[in-house]
């Protein structure tokens, strides 16, 4: 079974990537991913003093969220 854009997985993974960012990735299977999304969010969290971080957790939901595979 394939997962598709809208699908419930999908949501599923979205909604756990904008929380936790990469957590959606690694719910799908895709490990390189989600450590990618996690290390760039923790980075952009400290960069930015705290205040860009959130970028990163909208864009890792998105990027779940379109996931096809």
């Amino acid at each position: 079974m394939t997962a598709r854009q809208g699908t419930a997985g999908n949501v599923i993974a979205a909604l756990a990537s904008f929380f936790v960012p990469g957590l959606g990735q690694l719910i799908q299977g895709r490990p390189m991913k989600a450590l990618w999304h996690l290390v760039l969010a923790g980075a952009i969290w400290l960069i930015s003093f705290g205040t860009l971080g959130w970028i990163m957790h909208i864009w890792s939901a998105i990027e779940a969220a379109r996931y096809e595979s």
